[in-house]
C-alpha cells in the first residue's frame, strides 16, 4: 500500500513540475532561492517566524519572490505597492483562495475567508455586506456604547481579569448584533466556542503547514495510516467548529419560532425574515438559509476574536508608553470634559485618539501574512510570469514596518499620523494593509474601527493603565511578543488598571446599565 502511494506522489510531483516548466518557457519566473530537484523550495518555506523570514527573502531577491513547493508555485510580495498592483488593481485575477483540502478536513467550508472566488462566495459576501456596510454599522452605535460601558465596569470590578473581560466584551457585543442573544443570560458558553474555533483556524491555515495542501491527493489517505494525523485531528476539529455554526443559529431560530415579535433585531433574524418573505421554493429557501447561517457565523467568529487582538495590543501599548496615554487623556479632558463619556460624535474632534487607533492597527498585525490569495490565470508582472494557481502572500507585518514609510517602526508613536494637530493624509493609512486587499478586504472593517474608537476613548477617559512593578517598586518591562499563527495575539502579560478618579468611576457605574 505504502509503495503505491509513494509512486502516485512522485508521479504527481513530476507532472506538476513539467506543467510549470512549459509555462516558464514564455516568461522568466520571478527570482528566488535555488530550487532542488523534485523538492523545489520546500526547505526554504519558513516553519516559524514566517513574516520575518519572508521579509528576509524579499530583501535578498526583490519585491516579487518565487518559491516552488513540490510543484506548487508560491509568490511572496515584498511591498505594499506590489500588493496593491496585483491584489487591488488586478483583483479579478487575484481574489481566489487556494482549494486547500484542509478547509473540508477541519470543517471550515462555511468560512467566507476561505471560500473560492465565485458565485457562492458572492452570495455569502452580499449577506455580510447587508449588515456590516458603513451605513449599517451606524445603527449599532447604541449597542457598542452600552457593551463598552459594561466592559469598563468589569475592568473596575476585577482589573486583574482584563484579558477575559476583553474576550467577553467582543463576544457579547457581536452576539447581540449577529444573533440577538444576550450571552450573560445563556447557559451555553458561546464566547468559548468562538475562541476554540478561531484557535483551530489560526493553527491550521498557516501556508505550507500541511503537505496535503500542496499534494491534494493525500486527502484520500486513510486516517489510520502513519503520517495521517491531520485526518485524525480533522475529525475532532470539525466537531468543535460546527458548534459555532449550528448552536447560536439554532438558538436564534428557536426564538423566532417562539414569537418573532419578541425577538431582538439581529443579522440572523433579518436574513431569515427576508428569506421567508421572498417567495422562494422550499429548495431555494434551504439554500438561502445555509448562506445566512454561514454568513452569520462568519460575522460572529470574526467580531468575537480578531479585533480582540488589537484591544489586547492597546493595553500593552498604554502600559509600555505612558507618555502616549497622558497625551490621549489630555485631549479627552479638553474635548469631552469630566462630566460625560466619549460619544461617536466626538470622533472628528479627537485626532490624537484616532492616531492611537491607526497606530494600534500598524504596530501589531493581527493577520501578519494575510490570508493567501490565489491567481486564477497566468499573469505577467514586471516582466515575470506569475503562474496560474500561484499562492500569493502579502506580508502585512513587513509592510507595517517599512522604515521609509514609518520611521522607527518598532516604537508605538501615534504622532507619526499627525501634522499641525490634524491627521496627516500624506502618511499611508494603516487601514490599507490591516484589513487586507482588493475584493478580499475584511467585510467587518467598519464595525471593527468603530469598536476600537469607542473602547480606546472610553477606557483612556476613565482608567489608568500602567506596567506592573517588582517588590522594589521598579517597573517590569513588558516583552510585547506576539503568538505565531495565521492570527496573532500578544503573549499573556500583566498590567495595573485603576480608575483615574472617583468621579470617573462613578460616571462608568452610572452609565453601564441598559436602559
Amino acid at each position: 500500500m505504502s509503495s503505491v502511494w509513494l509512486i502516485t506522489l512522485l508521479l504527481t510531483v513530476v507532472f506538476l513540475i513539467i506543467k510549470r516548466s512549459r509555462r516558464a518557457l514564455r516568461l522568466p519566473l520571478p527570482p528566488g532561492p535555488r530550487r532542488l530537484p523534485i523538492l523545489g523550495n520546500v526547505l526554504d518555506v519558513p516553519t516559524k517566524d514566517m513574516p520575518a523570514a519572508f521579509r528576509a527573502l524579499n530583501a535578498k531577491y526583490g519585491d516579487v519572490v518565487y518559491l516552488d513547493v513540490l510543484g506548487q508555485p508560491m509568490i511572496v510580495l515584498g511591498s505594499h505597492q506590489v500588493a496593491t498592483d496585483l491584489l487591488e488593481k488586478r483583483s479579478a485575477n487575484y481574489s481566489d483562495r487556494s482549494a486547500s483540502p484542509m478547509v473540508e478536513i477541519a470543517g471550515f467550508s462555511w468560512a467566507l475567508t476561505l471560500q473560492g472566488y465565485g458565485t457562492r462566495w458572492r452570495r455569502h459576501r452580499r449577506a455580510m455586506h447587508q449588515f456590516f456596510n458603513a451605513n449599517a454599522v451606524l445603527e449599532y452605535a447604541p449597542s457598542q456604547r452600552l457593551e463598552t460601558h459594561r466592559f469598563v465596569r468589569q475592568l473596575l470590578d476585577k482589573p486583574e481579569g482584563f484579558l477575559h473581560h476583553i474576550r467577553h466584551y467582543f463576544g457579547s457585543s457581536i452576539m447581540r448584533i449577529s444573533y440577538g442573544i444576550a450571552v450573560d443570560e445563556e447557559p451555553t458558553d458561546y464566547i468559548q466556542i468562538a475562541e476554540d474555533t478561531l484557535a483551530i483556524f489560526s493553527s491550521v491555515f498557516v501556508p505550507g503547514k500541511f503537505l496535503v495542501e500542496t499534494i491534494p491527493i493525500l486527502r484520500f489517505v486513510p486516517a489510520w495510516m502513519p503520517g495521517a494525523q491531520f485526518k485524525r485531528n480533522g475529525r475532532e476539529w470539525t466537531k468543535i467548529v460546527y458548534r459555532l455554526v449550528e448552536l447560536p443559529w439554532k438558538r436564534a431560530m428557536d426564538a423566532m419560532k417562539d414569537g418573532i415579535g419578541t425577538v431582538p433585531p439581529s443579522m440572523a433574524s433579518g436574513l431569515m425574515e427576508n428569506i421567508v418573505s421572498g417567495g422562494l421554493s422550499a429548495e431555494q429557501q434551504a439554500e438561502e438559509e445555509e448562506v445566512a447561517r454561514n454568513a452569520t457565523a462568519v460575522a460572529y467568529s470574526g467580531g468575537a476574536d480578531t479585533t480582540l487582538s488589537t484591544v489586547q495590543t492597546f493595553f500593552l501599548a498604554m502600559a509600555s508608553y505612558p507618555d502616549v496615554q497622558k497625551k490621549a487623556q489630555a485631549e479627552l479632558e479638553s474635548v469631552v470634559g469630566p462630566g460625560r463619556l466619549p460619544e461617536f460624535s466626538d470622533q472628528d474632534a479627537l485626532p490624537y485618539i484616532n492616531a492611537v487607533v491607526k497606530e494600534l492597527l500598524r504596530w501589531r498585525s493581527v493577520v501578519p501574512t494575510g490570508v493567501p490569495h490565489r491567481s486564477m490565470e497566468d499573469d505577467e508582472y514586471r516582466g515575470y510570469l506569475i503562474p496560474k494557481g500561484s499562492i500569493v502572500i502579502a506580508n502585512i507585518w513587513a509592510y507595517s514596518r517599512d522604515p521609509e514609510v514609518y520611521p522607527d517602526p518598532e516604537t508605538f508613536k501615534p504622532e507619526r499620523w499627525l501634522k499641525d494637530g490634524r491627521l496627516n493624509p500624506d502618511v499611508r493609512d494603516s487601514e490599507t494593509t490591516a484589513f487586507g486587499y482588493g475584493r478580499r478586504i475584511c467585510p467587518g472593517r467598519y464595525f471593527a474601527k468603530s469598536s476600537l474608537f469607542m473602547v480606546v476613548s472610553t477606557i483612556l477617559h476613565t482608567l489608568s493603565i500602567t506596567a506592573p512593578v517588582d517588590e522594589n517598586g521598579r517597573t517590569i518591562p513588558l516583552s510585547g511578543k506576539m503568538t505565531q499563527g495565521l492570527l496573532s495575539y500578544p503573549e499573556p502579560f500583566e498590567c495595573v488598571i485603576k480608575p483615574r478618579s472617583s468621579a470617573a468611576e462613578a460616571l462608568i457605574r452610572a452609565t453601564a446599565v441598559e436602559s
